[in-house]
């Protein structure tokens, strides 16, 4: 039965983040907001959270996962990233983008693309989020809160616990957050690309 925390959405409270931060260290999966819409997270080592997530959204390993950042120091550690690459997310986050980089070795075989071996890099905007990963100092494993055969993510907690309380270990309620798609950059041979135009906007990349 999943816990249910009220978090004020620009405010929120040390008490609850800490105890949210235990959960996950526990190898606990938790929904949480952020920028672009509510989405699911895990230890990132846990590989029995990971399967849980995999399997409430029903993915295989060949989806895109992501690891969600504090910051670019912790970005540069799971991420062969450039000077250009650098600029670049620097100049867009925090914001509703992911960034799809080849991976480092930190990040387990298990969470990197299996044939191009890379991972996708989040920075959101969002006080909740940022406050989590300060307090875990570590990156979370992270995936839209996107159900099998839905088009668009749950974006009421109260419908998220009723869907999957019996699921989840936690969900955090920071009001309702209408789901947009994040725009996805990747870096390629010939520079960063614009793979998917979402909710965020790179007008130094746009024709």
């Amino acid at each position: 039965m999943a816990q249910f925390f009220e978090i004020h959405p620009k405010n929120p409270q040390p008490r609850l983040i800490h105890r949210a931060v235990e959960i996950i260290r526990q190898g606990g999966v938790i929904a949480y907001p952020t920028d672009a819409s509510y989405a699911l997270a895990c230890h990132i080592g846990d590989k029995q959270a990971l399967d849980r997530i995999k399997r409430i959204r029903q993915l295989d390993d060949k989806h895109n996962f992501t690891l969600v950042c504090k910051d670019l120091t912790q970005v540069s550690t799971f991420t062969k990233i450039g000077n250009d690459a650098f600029r670049l997310i620097k100049a867009l986050t925090p914001g509703p983008f992911t960034f799809i980089l080849d991976a480092t070795k930190e990040v387990p075989r298990r969470l990197q693309h299996p044939k191009k071996k890379t991972i996708g890099i989040r920075i959101p905007d969002h006080p909740v989020t940022l406050a989590l990963l300060r307090e875990l100092d570590e990156a979370l494993f992270s995936t839209t809160l996107i159900l099998p055969g839905a088009d668009m993510g749950l974006c009421d907690p109260y419908d998220i616990r009723e869907q999957l309380e019996h699921e989840l270990d936690l969900v955090i309620d920071a009001g309702v957050i209408e789901s947009e798609a994040t725009t996805i950059i990747e870096f390629t041979a010939s520079g960063p690309e614009i793979v998917r135009q979402g909710k965020g906007i790179a007008s130094m990349l746009s024709s």
